[in-house]
């Protein structure tokens, strides 16, 4: 779960664990491809605590349908990351969620 005011997704800079190989699990006779995919993106301007004022978006991005369907269909929390966006003085945040193949195309499909 998500520290600070992010309740359902987390930060794992402390541990560096952001991104995942993919990986293949059989289900039902079928294989199925797992992977991390970018759901969400944003900006947050030079801010004195970025990720206190981004959780507002990262909560209205939550509560969308596309954030939703994140919520219900990934297979681990969701994450999001942090960088510095030195074009705009500010900062880019991605939320990243595991996936399987059919719901990413299904994401990328509907809300993309």
């Amino acid at each position: 779960m998500l520290q600070c005011c992010m309740s359902t997704t987390s930060n794992n800079f402390e541990n560096y664990a952001h991104w995942q190989a993919e990986e293949y699990k059989i289900i039902e006779d079928r294989v199925v491809r797992f992977s991390d995919i970018c759901v969400h993106e944003f900006t947050m301007g030079d801010v004195e605590d970025p990720d206190l004022y981004a959780a507002g978006p990262i909560l209205d991005w939550q509560k969308s349908p596309a954030g939703e369907f994140v919520m219900e269909h990934a297979v681990e929390s969701p994450y999001w990351i942090r960088q510095v966006d030195h074009s705009s003085y500010g900062y880019r945040y991605r939320i990243v969620a595991r996936l399987s193949e059919q719901n990413q195309t299904f994401f990328s499909l509907k809300f993309k």
